[in-house]
């Protein structure tokens, strides 16, 4: 894939005003984040031209840049003003990169425990979680919490809509879990609790990979929960043994991914085809400061039958070629919890093969984002580097779209026009084992791929409420689709 690259990006600068004219201001620490946040939003912001404080004439020099900011609280209230709410729903700025660069590569602070985060059904304010999934080797799978649990209080605490952010996900890293039954989509405490503790750890998102008998038909299933570069290699090995097996259809599992990196992205699609390598697969619009500065082919995505990452400096870290497996139809399972990356491989797929949807409306994030650091080109390994802090912004610098222009910034519905398939939610009060067909989404994906049956049992009855929040959003690397910006 071709990315962005500072060769061209550097004639970018000529927009911004230069730091070498005199100030009269001796800039502090402060001066120095909020010229930055200033700058790469100037410079890169998809939004640029809509935002006036982000106009290339609005500082005359400085001092001036200096005076205004003053005038804010915080860091993060100056990038809020300088976003275009509420078009603009995913930028975000953070105070730690390191926390941001490990995320990405699914090294998060944990117990373990994933989770979402339903409001209850009677109307009231009151809200409960209900265990997704554990992530091996975490507390969590220590103290033998299970998907399907429910819980709605912290500490004692009853879960709300007010206090869920504050209770979960505030600076403490431990908390104990109130257990409860599901009664009818109003929990209960059962008296049963679970004390959790937070450490670093890493997730592999490539949690289930198997091979599945029904009738005369292999299926291969893939639970996929995060598009992490550093993982691209086992993702290709477990398209090497669904071709090893020669499976007649598949089914990739999305409803708890998030999204992540477009080449990865990219990878998954060509795995899954192989048919259209060197074909247009996604394209990218950016502000017209990067589009006049930059040849058009830096915004194609292409089908390819390669992995060949590279690390900031260009060094190649991966290189091997692709198991595709020269699909005409894919199955994907999704969620309002499958974003960004995740709605990016179905959408370009859908105009190259047939794509089935079961489960509900995805997302809709079809805006891409890239990490801006405090140095001079705006990159981790760019010159005069800002030791003095670790801000870093992930503004939304591109939007994205398959070979034939089109996107869904609503989100993919399933069994709607675009995507046919099956419309069910997850069944809070029996989720099933992941991987087996307990679950109900696989069970109706499987009976789906062997009937083309729409209609569903009452065993696969769901309660048609939105999750209000999950533990991926927490995370610093939340539900970002970014591009690499390499040398």
């Amino acid at each position: 894939m071709k990315k962005i690259t500072l060769l061209f990006i550097a004639i970018l600068f000529i927009y911004s005003c230069e730091r070498t004219e005199t100030s009269l201001i001796e800039p502090t620490t402060d001066d120095d984040i909020n010229y930055f946040i200033w700058s790469g939003l100037n410079l890169y912001y998809l939004w640029q031209e809509d935002v006036p404080d982000l106009a290339d004439n609005r500082f005359a020099n400085f001092d001036e840049l200096y005076t205004y900011f003053r005038g804010f609280d915080s860091q993060e209230s100056i990038f809020e003003n300088l976003l275009n709410r509420p078009e603009d729903r995913f930028s975000v700025i953070v105070d730690d990169y390191i926390a941001l660069e490990n995320s990405f590569q699914g090294i998060n602070l944990s117990n373990g425990m994933e989770f979402g985060l339903v409001q209850y059904k009677n109307g009231s304010t009151n809200v409960y979680g209900y265990v997704r999934y554990v992530v091996p080797n975490s507390d969590a799978v220590a103290k033998e919490v299970k998907r399907g649990m429910l819980f709605n209080q912290i500490d004692g605490n009853q879960l709300t809509t007010t206090n869920y952010i504050n209770l979960l996900f505030g600076n403490s890293t431990n908390y104990t879990i109130g257990l409860a039954d599901f009664n009818d989509g109003n929990p209960s405490t059962n008296g049963t609790s679970i004390s959790l503790s937070k450490s670093e750890i890493q997730e592999n998102p490539i949690a289930i990979s198997k091979v599945i008998a029904d009738g005369d038909q292999k299926i291969g299933y893939l639970m996929y929960n995060q598009f992490a570069r550093n993982y691209d290699s086992q993702l290709n090995t477990a398209f090497a043994n669904f071709k090893a097996e020669n499976i007649d259809n598949l089914i990739v599992d999305l409803r708890y991914n998030p999204g992540g990196s477009v080449s990865s992205a990219t990878y998954l699609g060509s795995m899954i085809t192989g048919q259209f390598d060197g074909l247009l697969y996604s394209q990218e619009v950016w502000n017209d400061k990067v589009t006049n500065a930059t040849p058009a082919d830096r915004f194609i995505n292409n089908f390819t039958n390669q992995i060949r990452n590279t690390d900031a400096n260009g060094n190649v870290i991966l290189q091997e070629s692709i198991n595709s497996l020269g699909l005409n139809k894919v199955y994907f399972i999704v969620t309002n919890g499958s974003a960004s990356a995740s709605e990016l491989v179905i959408n370009s797929l859908s105009s190259h093969i047939d794509v089935a949807l079961i489960g509900k409306t995805t997302r809709g994030k079809q805006v891409g984002s890239i990490t801006l650091y405090d140095s001079d080109n705006f990159q981790r390994t760019g010159d005069n580097l800002n030791t003095a802090h670790r801000y870093a912004m992930q503004p939304l610098v591109f939007e994205i779209s398959n070979k034939d222009n089109k996107n869904f910034p609503g989100g993919l519905i399933p069994a709607s026009t675009d995507f046919p398939g099956v419309e069910l939610g997850e069944n809070y009060g029996d989720l099933g084992v992941l991987g087996e067909r307990s679950d109900p989404l696989l069970d109706r994906t499987l009976i789906y791929i062997s009937t083309g049956a729409k209609s569903f049992s009452s065993k696969n009855s769901f309660y048609n409420f939105d999750e209000i929040y999950d533990s991926k959003l927490a995370t610093p690397a939340s539900d970002y689709m970014f591009v690499d910006v390499k040398k």
